[in-house]
């Protein structure tokens, strides 16, 4: 790719047609794994579909969530978007450049405007490092700041995630798993960037303190007008921080809408599933509500199913008969409804409130999670409830 040369904040080149306000636009990404034997002479036998055709905008400003099982690929769509595992094939364009092959000084360049939280606060740490020395040596790679200068940012970066001062000098293991990851974030923070992808920011953590680094990275995101991609399990924690989600599922978006509406109104089988067993404050609520239980194990990302890859294990397809469509046929990403998108032949089924219901509870019956209560008392796994996280003790300072 022929680039121009770039102006000292961010890459020049040659602009691509995007959705207006995009910051990033993934356009059917693949990332395989070979899978290889022999010992003299090595050959590739399969590959490991870790991203299967993903296509995803993140606009300016906003939080998109991701959601899914382990091993759906979340992380790995992550790593890729920032350019540590290198794609198979598709397209990821940053702020209208394309970045997907991108190497050496250009991609230096733009990775100071796009940064990652990794999930585990320690490993992403350099022992042998102090927290000081961590910090400053992007902002001497990058060419930010000359030395005092960079010293007196590094102080700045502790002060606003909330570490102590003395952290400058002192070594991850002298630190709090929680203190260790507002250290990681502090690290993603020193070059400015203009986008973080957050890969389970807080899934190491104990509540209490998932609540803390939740309103910082909250805090954060208006003081520097960042984006993020925001990955988690626990579906409240997402709900909570995220003006979209996208719900992942063997490699693939299943579903993508604004969070409240996939709460409120789950237009995929597998959606439906997740958000059913995310646990409500209320004991009343929860012990009536239905729960969805998913049959069998996810398949493998070396031999996907046929058609659906949702098809072996969706209660829709069962309540419906098992129609032959889901086998043969592999469902689009599609609009349901306006920014309501879900990959299901058969999702229009669940967009008439009564009709929602009754496969709910039919689907339900079949599971082992079903509580002993009358059908008129049971709600469908959607109810609205707050499942903020708590907050935390103190409200920290900007």
């Amino acid at each position: 790719m022929t680039t121009q040369p770039p102006a000292p904040d961010r890459i020049a080149g040659p602009a691509v047609k995007i959705q207006q306000h995009s910051l990033l636009q993934v356009d059917q990404l693949m990332v395989y794994f070979p899978i290889r034997q022999g010992l003299i002479i090595e050959r590739k036998v399969a590959d490991v579909r870790a991203v299967d055709g993903v296509s995803l905008t993140v606009k300016r400003g906003e939080t998109v969530g991701l959601v899914g099982e382990s091993g759906c690929g979340k992380s790995t769509l992550a790593r890729s978007v920032i350019r540590i595992h290198q794609p198979t094939s598709g397209r990821i364009h940053f702020d209208g450049v394309e970045i997907t092959h991108m190497k050496g000084e250009p991609l230096r360049r733009i990775r100071r405007r796009m940064q990652m939280i990794f999930q585990d606060p320690y490993a992403s740490l350099n022992p042998r490092m102090s927290i000081g020395s961590m910090l400053e040596e992007p902002l001497r790679v990058h060419k930010i700041k000359g030395r005092r200068e960079a010293q007196l940012e590094v102080r700045r970066l502790i002060e606003v995630v909330g570490l102590p001062r003395n952290a400058v000098n002192r070594y991850p293991h002298e630190f709090s798993g929680g203190q260790r990851q507002r250290a990681g974030i502090a690290r993603a923070l020193a070059v400015r960037p203009e986008f973080i992808a957050a890969d389970e920011p807080v899934s190491a953590l104990d509540v209490s303190i998932q609540a803390q680094i939740i309103n910082l990275l909250e805090q954060l995101q208006k003081e520097f007008n960042l984006t993020y991609l925001f990955i988690a399990h626990d579906l409240s924690v997402v709900r909570h921080v995220s003006d979209r989600i996208a719900v992942m599922y063997l490699g693939r978006v299943v579903e993508l809408s604004a969070s409240a509406d996939l709460y409120r109104e789950p237009l995929h089988p597998y959606t439906h599933a997740l958000v059913s067993a995310v646990p409500i404050a209320d004991p009343t609520v929860e012990v009536k509500r239905r729960r969805i239980i998913l049959r069998g194990d996810v398949p493998s990302p070396i031999n996907p199913p046929s058609g659906c890859r949702f098809h072996t294990r969706c209660w829709l397809r069962r309540e419906l008969g098992n129609p032959e469509r889901c086998v043969v046929e592999d469902p689009a990403l599609r609009e349901i409804k306006p920014t309501h998108a879900a990959a299901c032949h058969f999702a229009e089924e669940l967009v008439p409130e009564d009709r929602r219901r009754s496969m709910v509870q039919a689907a339900s019956a079949h599971s082992s999670a079903v509580a002993p209560v009358d059908d008129e008392e049971e709600l469908p796994p959607h109810v609205e409830q707050d499942v903020t996280p708590s907050q935390p003790e103190e409200v920290l300072p900007h």
